[in-house]
């Protein structure tokens, strides 16, 4: 069962005329697979007629429903295709700001040019997410998994670099899980170094073809590395991102950050409630937040479950482990 946002008992009725029939059936979805998510989740009951709605329900979930049927219309109209889960980020988006605009926040399109793919944003803070990349040179995502921090950065990352608005782009992330010490682990170094690395790779052949990433890698125009290997570097007209920074040291990430040249940005990803740092060690993310939020040209982007685009049930189960977490 998904959220219900039913709040008031008390029943009324509403219609809807949306005049092109074929936009309609499109509104609706498969089998009205759309309608039934709507009642679902909202509380409503939905009759179509014709090019027409008859909705019932409460004052609020009404309103609700009403608001996310007529911007999805309106975005359908702009020929964005809708699917099963446009149609639940809306209500979640709406449910929480029903003043939200949901073509300001869905036809914000990235191209990455490699593959002609569109990534859009799904979330009122995927979108601040977004536009604070293209604004502020140094930007911190701090939140859950599944929020998109790491693959929406890669995104603009592969864009810029595509509109030749940087020479190189530079993904790093702390060997945590090994100590960054290495040197017990087989293989040579990028055999030691590679399983910690794999989810940037993974995100990287998502926005380009795997021979494509593979000739800008040796290039060195792609640069994946551990986030020692940034020491004593001076990073000029290049993206950096720094994927999983709750594991970075308080050391380390002052190095990180003094790494960066002219002509750069920096984003900084990851969730203060999974650091993977002996205990005792305090995270450089959460201490970066707490010295550096505030300070103009710096955007801190906080996401929270609200933000999750993956599978319903990841935002349960993050539920439940914060419901554990607060009973300690």
């Amino acid at each position: 069962m998904g959220k219900n946002y039913a709040t008031d008992k008390s029943r009324l009725d509403k219609k809807l005329a949306f005049p092109d029939h074929e936009l309609l059936r499109m509104l609706c979805g498969e089998q009205n697979a759309h309608i039934k998510l709507l009642e679902e989740r909202i509380g409503v009951s939905i009759n179509i007629r014709g090019t027409k709605l008859t909705m019932s329900g409460g004052d609020w979930e009404i309103d609700l429903a009403e608001k996310v049927l007529n911007q999805l219309y309106e975005l359908i109209k702009k020929d964005y295709p809708i699917y099963i889960s446009d149609v639940e980020y809306a209500i979640r988006i709406l449910s929480g700001d029903q003043s939200a605009d949901l073509k300001r926040i869905f036809l914000d399109k990235v191209y990455i040019a490699s593959n002609k793919k569109v990534i859009t944003p799904k979330s009122i803070n995927q979108k601040h997410y977004i536009d604070g990349i293209r604004r502020f040179d140094i930007v911190f995502a701090i939140g859950p998994a599944g929020t998109g921090k790491t693959y929406l950065a890669m995104a603009m990352a592969v864009a810029s670099l595509a509109k030749k608005e940087v020479n190189r782009v530079v993904l790093a992330r702390p060997a945590v899980e090994a100590g960054e010490h290495l040197g017990f682990l087989p293989g040579d170094l990028y055999e030691k170094v590679n399983p910690y690395l794999r989810p940037l790779y993974d995100a990287l052949h998502d926005m380009m073809d795997f021979e494509a990433a593979s000739r800008l890698i040796q290039k060195g125009v792609i640069e994946v590395a551990p986030l020692a290997f940034m020491r004593g570097r001076t990073l000029n007209d290049s993206f950096v991102i720094l994927d999983e920074a709750q594991n970075a040291t308080t050391d380390q990430m002052k190095m990180f950050l003094t790494r960066l040249g002219f002509s750069s940005k920096a984003v900084i990803t990851g969730d203060v409630t999974q650091t993977d740092l002996p205990q005792g060690k305090t995270s450089g993310l959460i201490e970066a937040r707490n010295l550096l939020e505030g300070i103009k040209g710096i955007k801190f982007v906080h996401f929270s479950r609200d933000d999750v685009i993956r599978h319903p049930l990841v935002q349960e189960i993050i539920d439940a482990y914060e419901r554990a977490e607060g009973d300690k």
